[in-house]
């Protein structure tokens, strides 16, 4: 599987409780923190439905 990396660049204050456990999820918690994971479906999914909130690159 290819890798990418999620990082976060704008709050998770005053966003729905969804998106904030899908960024829990994602094991984002801070701004400006990058996570290289697996981009399996599942992920990719996740990263789609918060990705105003995101910046994603390949890994």
């Amino acid at each position: 599987m290819k890798k990418i990396k999620i990082t976060q660049i704008k709050s998770a204050i005053d966003r729905p409780e969804r998106q904030k456990l899908t960024l829990k999820a994602l094991g984002l918690n801070k701004l400006h923190v990058t996570k290289e994971v697996e981009a399996t479906p599942q992920i990719l999914g996740m990263v789609r439905k918060v990705s105003h909130m995101l910046k994603v690159e390949e890994a």
